[in-house]
């Protein structure tokens, strides 16, 4: 089994009340990758820096066993650059710097031996590149899609069109509201469901995710972080963690799904401890399976007697 992931690579610069860092290793493809490799058997990687990509964050990603035999290095420019700072509210940020750079050009070419993939996670980009991956692969079991407002408001029927291929489209609450264009959740759901894709995930941030599967509800917690230092990434993250786990139990029953939302919770909850994807660097297993049981505990409703 293999697990293929197409997204933007980046650095960022990032301002929270908690610290700063000028540049810092970022994009979806980059925080997806890194999640699910501490599940997934092999993790593919589809994507384009610049010149400027440091050997460090080559070395890094390599370290975690992810392959970049689909990462193209265009040295006509600089890898894509976001910068913004958040508030004490997390929730809410201001973006201070976009430059695409050769990311404005990006388009995503799967190789040869990555097209077999089960398992596909369609990283927030453009959605006719979505769409163009879906055209490249090979009947894969499983496609994870993310978007976000930006391609709601301005690419609307291709975000329509790509949704068909899509088995599960991960988006948060007000992205839900925005593309059902219906204030109530549950409806929202069923609407967005009724263009294509066959599940659904809502985030909702601090107040954990909502999983719609068929007619099952699942409302997952989410966990209590003491020290939230960056919210960046941490819901690439949550894609990456779900989509790993499924990749490695290879099993797409509902409960497995159930578990596969927490992992998810798991690898964001980690993300958000430390900058950029810093804490993905070094988890081990013990971690990560522990904080799943802590996850399980939370969740636990008593008998009535």
């Amino acid at each position: 089994m293999s697990l293929l992931v197409v997204g933007s690579v980046a650095y960022d610069g990032i301002e929270t009340p908690f610290g700063k860092t000028d540049r810092i290793l970022g994009g979806s493809a980059t925080y997806i990758s890194l999640a699910s490799s501490y599940f997934a058997k092999k993790v593919n990687l589809v994507g384009v820096v610049g010149n400027d990509f440091a050997d460090e964050d080559i070395e890094l990603l390599k370290s975690r066993e992810i392959d970049l035999e689909g990462l193209q290095i265009d040295n006509s420019g600089k890898t894509f650059f976001w910068k913004g700072k958040y508030h004490f509210d997390l929730n809410n940020r201001d973006t201070l710097d976009t430059q695409l750079n050769v990311f404005e050009n990006f388009d995503p070419i799967i190789p040869e031996s990555y097209k077999g993939a089960k398992y596909v996670a369609l990283g927030n980009i453009e959605p006719s590149l979505q769409g163009k991956v879906l055209q490249q692969v090979n009947n894969p079991d499983f496609v994870v899609m993310d978007t976000m407002n930006l391609w709601i408001d301005i690419t609307l029927d291709a975000l329509k069109e790509t949704l068909k291929g899509v088995d599960l489209l991960v988006i948060n609450d007000s992205e839900a509201r925005e593309l059902a264009d219906e204030p109530n959740l549950i409806k929202a759901a069923d609407k967005v469901r009724a263009m294509g894709t066959k599940m659904l995930i809502i985030k909702k941030g601090e107040h954990g995710a909502l999983l719609f599967t068929g007619e099952e509800i699942f409302s997952a917690p989410a966990y209590p972080v003491v020290d939230i230092f960056d919210p960046t990434g941490a819901g690439d993250s949550f894609l990456g963690g779900l989509l790993g786990w499924l990749d490695y139990t290879d099993d797409l029953s509902t409960t497995n799904l159930r578990k596969a939302v927490i992992f998810g919770s798991v690898m964001a909850s980690f993300c958000v401890e430390k900058f950029g994807p810093e804490r993905l660097k070094s988890l081990t297993e013990k971690e990560i399976y522990d904080r799943y049981r802590e996850f399980r505990r939370l969740s636990q409703i008593p008998e009535v007697d």
